[in-house]
C-alpha cells in the first residue's frame, strides 16, 4: 500500500507542475481516493475542512474584501514617491510589508499596482517587482500574513501540537522585511527602466473595416494608418490570410481586419477613421473598459477566446491582449490565452457581480470596481480590525470568534454584502488546505513521511540535525518554485514532522523551515500570485525574474537559516 501512496504523491506533484488541472481538485481527488482505499476515516477527512486555522484564513480573506474598499492603501501610497528613487523604493517596500503582515498580500499588491503605475517620478518597471517581493516579505511577519502560515498552523493543530501565536513569526519576519528592503535597492540594477510615457505598450488589438468605409480603395499610406503616434499597424487579416509585414502601398479592402499593437489608452484615435471599429466589441460597452490579468486558476488557460463562449460567460468582449514583451500575431479570437496575460475588456453592467470573475481574473484597473469607503467608515474598519487582533493577542477573545464577530458587524453596517462573499469565497484554497490535512495524515500514519525524512537524513546526515533542518528548507524552497506555495507547504510538512521526531527535536524549527521555504518564491513568476500579477504589467521577462530572484533568494535563505535556530532552538 505504501508503494501506491508513493506513486499517488508523485503523480500529484507531476500534475501540479503541469498546471493543467486545478490544484484544489487534485488535492481533493487524492484524499477522496485515500478514503475509498480505507487509508483515512471519514471523520478525519472531513475534519480538515473545519480546522480552526482554515476557518481563520477564510474569515481573514473575506474581511480583506472590506479593506480593499478603504482609502488607506491608495491614499497613503500616493505619498510614498519622490524624486529620490532610493527613498521611494524603501518607503514602498516597508509600507507594503507592513500592510501585507495583516492583510491578504494579493489585495495589497492589486491596490498598490495602480498607485505605482500612476506615480510621476519613476518607471513602474522599476517598482512593481520590488512591490511583489515586499508583499512576500511582509507575509512572513505574522501568523495571518500569508495563507501558508495558517496552513502550517492547521497541520500543527491536527497533530495535537501547540499552535503558533499571532506574532511568533516577527523574530524572523521583521529582519527579512527590513534587510529585504535594502536588497531590493541592489536588484534595482537588474530591472528594466521603461518610461510609460514614452514606451509603446505592447497591446494587441484588432479593428474591422466596415462596408462603405472611406478607407476602402485607398492605401495604408493614403489613409494615414502608417504613422499613428501610439498604434502600429502590424498585420492585415483578409479572407483568413495574414498580410505581414504591411506594405505602405497596401490597399485597404472591405471587411479587412487591421491587427494593431500599441498603447491601449489611445484606442480613441481609431474613431478618427471613418468605418473603422474595434472588432468583436459591442459598442454599448465602449465606455466601460476594464484591465485584467488572467489568473493562474483560470479555466481559460490554453484556450482561445472563440472556444470559450467568452462574451456570454463574462458579459464582456476582449478589446486587446498583452503578453509581456511578446509580439502576438493573428486574430485575437484565435490567440491561446496564457496565465499572466493582460487583457483589456469592454464589460457589461453586471461584470463584477458574476461569480466566475474572481476565479479567472485579477482586476487591476480602477474602472468598474466598487466605490471606496469614506474616511469615517475606513477608520472604523481599521480600528475594529486592530481591536480584534489585540484582543486575541491578550487572550480576551479567540481570533476565530473575534473575526466572526467582526464579519457580523461589517455585514450589519453593510460594509460587505452576502453576494460579495459568495463571489469572493476562496473555494479553491479551502479544497487545497482541507484536503492537504487529510493527505498529511495518511503520509504520517503510513510511514511515507518517515521514509522521506530518513532519505533526507541520509543525504544530509553527516551534518547532523542542522543539516536535516537545511534539507527541509531547501526541499520546500524548490517545491514552491515549481508548484504553488500552499501545495509546497502541504507536501513538506509531514516530512518536516517526521524529521523532527527522528532527531527527537523540537518541531518548531522544522515547521518554521517549511513556512519560510514555502514563501520563498522569488526566482520565477509562476509560484506566487503576486509575482504573476506584476510579471506582465511590469513588462518583465524570465531573465529579469531569475537574476533578481537569485539575489533575493540567497539573502532571504541566509537570514532564515541563521535566525530560525536562534529563536526556535532544536
Amino acid at each position: 500500500m505504501n508503494i501506491l501512496i508513493g506513486i499517488s504523491l508523485i503523480t500529484l506533484l507531476i500534475l501540479l507542475v503541469q498546471n493543467k488541472f486545478k490544484a484544489g481538485f487534485l488535492f481533493f481527488g487524492l484524499v477522496l481516493l485515500y478514503y475509498f482505499l480505507d487509508l483515512i476515516k471519514l471523520e478525519k477527512m472531513l475534519g480538515g475542512f473545519i480546522n480552526s486555522s482554515l476557518i481563520t484564513l477564510v474569515l481573514l480573506l473575506i474581511i480583506s474584501i472590506v479593506f480593499e474598499k478603504t482609502f488607506f492603501v491608495t491614499t497613503i501610497g500616493d505619498k510614498l514617491f519622490s524624486k529620490s528613487y532610493t527613498k521611494s523604493l524603501l518607503k514602498l517596500s516597508l509600507f507594503t510589508s507592513l500592510f501585507s503582515a495583516f492583510l491578504n498580500n494579493t489585495a495589497v499588491v492589486a491596490s498598490m499596482m495602480s498607485v505605482v503605475k500612476q506615480n510621476k517620478f519613476h518607471s513602474p518597471s522599476k517598482l512593481l517587482l520590488p512591490l511583489s517581493y515586499a508583499a512576500i516579505f511582509g507575509g512572513t511577519i505574522t501568523l495571518i500574513g500569508t495563507s501558508t502560515n495558517l496552513l502550517i498552523n492547521s497541520f500543527m493543530i491536527e497533530n495535537n501540537i501547540t499552535p503558533l501565536k499571532l506574532f511568533d513569526f516577527v523574530y524572523v519576519g521583521i529582519p527579512i522585511a527590513f534587510i529585504g528592503a535594502f536588497i531590493l535597492l541592489f536588484i534595482a540594477r537588474f530591472l528594466p527602466d521603461i518610461k510609460s510615457e514614452k514606451q509603446i505598450e505592447n497591446y494587441f488589438l484588432e479593428a474591422k473595416v466596415l462596408k462603405n468605409s472611406k478607407l476602402i480603395g485607398k492605401s495604408v499610406l493614403e489613409n494615414k494608418l502608417r504613422n499613428l503616434e501610439y498604434l502600429f499597424l502590424s498585420e492585415i487579416l483578409r479572407n483568413d490570410k495574414i498580410i505581414s509585414p504591411v506594405n505602405p502601398n497596401e490597399i485597404i479592402c472591405e471587411n479587412d481586419t487591421l491587427l494593431l499593437s500599441g498603447d491601449i489608452k489611445h484606442i480613441e484615435i481609431l474613431k478618427n477613421f471613418d468605418g473603422l471599429v474595434l472588432d468583436n466589441v459591442n459598442q454599448k460597452f465602449d465606455k466601460n473598459i476594464v484591465e485584467v490579468i488572467l489568473s493562474h486558476e483560470s479555466t481559460l488557460i490554453n484556450k482561445t477566446i472563440k472556444d470559450t463562449n467568452f462574451r456570454t460567460k463574462f458579459n464582456a468582449s476582449v478589446v486587446a491582449i498583452k503578453r509581456g514583451n511578446q509580439q502576438l500575431s493573428g486574430k485575437i479570437s484565435e490567440v491561446k490565452l496564457q496565465m499572466g496575460d493582460n487583457i483589456v475588456l469592454a464589460v457589461g453592467d453586471d461584470f463584477t457581480k458574476r461569480d466566475n470573475i474572481e476565479k479567472n481574473f485579477y482586476i487591476i484597473s480602477k474602472i468598474g470596481l466598487e466605490k471606496r469607503l469614506d474616511k469615517k467608515s475606513s477608520f472604523f474598519v481599521l480600528f475594529s480590525f486592530l481591536a480584534i487582533l489585540f484582543s486575541s493577542f491578550f487572550g480576551i477573545i479567540s481570533l476565530v470568534k473575534g473575526l466572526f464577530l467582526l464579519l457580523a458587524i461589517f455585514l450589519g453596517f453593510k460594509l460587505i454584502s452576502v453576494s460579495e462573499i459568495q463571489r469572493r469565497f476562496p473555494y479553491e484554497l479551502v479544497l487545497i488546505i482541507g484536503s492537504a490535512l487529510g493527505i498529511a495524515h495518511v503520509m504520517i500514519d503510513s510511514g511515507i513521511s518517515k521514509y522521506l525524512a530518513d532519505f533526507l537524513s541520509f543525504l544530509f546526515g553527516s551534518y547532523g540535525i542542522f543539516g536535516a533542518f537545511i534539507s527541509i528548507y531547501l526541499f520546500t524552497f524548490l517545491l514552491t518554485e515549481i508548484i504553488t506555495n500552499n501545495a509546497a507547504a502541504a507536501l513538506s510538512f509531514p516530512i518536516a514532522y517526521s524529521t523532527a521526531i527522528t532527531f527527537d527535536s523540537s518541531i518548531l524549527p522544522f515547521v518554521m523551515a517549511v513556512a519560510y521555504g514555502a514563501s520563498a518564491s522569488f526566482i520565477f513568476p509562476y509560484g506566487y500570485q503576486t509575482n504573476l500579477m506584476v510579471y506582465s504589467v511590469g513588462k518583465y521577462n524570465i531573465k529579469t525574474f531569475f537574476k533578481s530572484g537569485i539575489v533575493v533568494s540567497i539573502v532571504y535563505s541566509a537570514l532564515v537559516l541563521v535566525l530560525i535556530p536562534i529563536f526556535f532552538p532544536f
